[in-house]
Parts: structure tokens; C-alpha cells; sequence
């Protein structure tokens, strides 16, 4: 069964919001015959990542980055999992008050490293979550999950 991990650093209540919209789109029922593991990103692992088929990434953008969470999940993970992960599908979530495009380059630039591929666009939120903010999470969460399915 392919298995969708998703890595995420949640520290506040937007991206708690965030992250459940994923989750929630991710584990819909229409999405059959796929695993979805969530761990939080100072505890992911190496094995985490090589035993999954595809990433859903989520991280606030702090001071124009990513979290010093994901930043460290990506060190801890880059060279065990760098061939051996070439080509899996990801996508991911940032959430900012003043400004993510810092971030999502970090995540764009790292992924790419990897061979990571990108089956939807990084969805972006500013300020307050609202509906279409957790509409567009969900949709995230489905769409990777989606991809997976056999």
C-alpha cells in the first residue's frame, strides 16, 4: 500500500488549522488504498522518508525561511534519502504574516535537490486562515494523496 507521510511543524493555531484541512483532505474516504503517517518535523526520520511513497511538507515561514524544525527534518534526511527518493511527488504548505516567498523557495530549492516533484502548487496563506485558505489545504492534502493511489 503506498504510504504518504506528512511532515509538518504546527507551533501555532493557523498552522493547526493548516494542517488538519491537509490531513483532513488526504485521508478523505474517495482516496482509497493509501497510508497516510503524519510526524511532526523534529521527529521524522530518515526511515520515515524512505519508507514512504510521497511528502506533504507544512511549515510557518519565520523571519523569510522555513522552520528551524523542517530546516533540520531536511538536514537530518537529505544525504541518507537523496538517490534513493529521486522522483517522488510532494507538496506543501506555509503559512506567514509577513511574507512566505522565502520559504517557499527554501522548500523548492531543497526538494529540487532531491529529485523531489511537485504535483500541485505550494499553497501560500498570509495572515488569518479562513475558508479559502483551509479549501485550498484540503485540496493539498487530497491531490498528493491522490497521486499515490494505485
Amino acid at each position: 500500500m503506498p504510504r504518504l507521510l506528512i511532515v509538518h511543524h504546527t507551533p501555532s493555531p493557523a498552522m493547526q488549522e493548516l494542517f488538519e484541512a491537509v490531513l483532513e483532505g488526504a485521508t478523505d474516504p474517495d482516496i482509497e488504498g493509501v497510508e497516510v503517517l503524519r510526524r511532526p518535523a523534529l521527529t521524522a526520520t530518515a526511515s520515515d522518508v524512505l519508507e514512504a511513497d510521497g511528502y506533504l511538507l507544512g511549515t510557518p515561514a519565520n523571519i523569510g525561511y522555513i522552520s528551524g524544525a523542517l530546516k533540520h527534518f531536511f538536514d537530518t534526511v537529505y544525504y541518507p534519502c537523496l538517490d534513493a527518493t529521486r522522483g517522488r511527488p510532494f507538496g506543501a504548505y506555509v503559512h506567514g504574516n509577513q511574507g512566505t516567498e522565502g520559504a517557499v523557495k527554501a522548500i523548492r530549492d531543497i526538494t529540487g535537490g532531491m529529485g523531489w516533484k511537485a504535483v500541485v502548487e505550494t499553497v501560500e496563506v498570509m495572515g488569518g486562515v479562513d475558508k479559502a485558505a483551509l479549501e485550498r489545504c484540503w485540496e493539498l492534502g487530497a491531490t498528493v494523496a491522490a497521486s499515490l493511489m494505485e
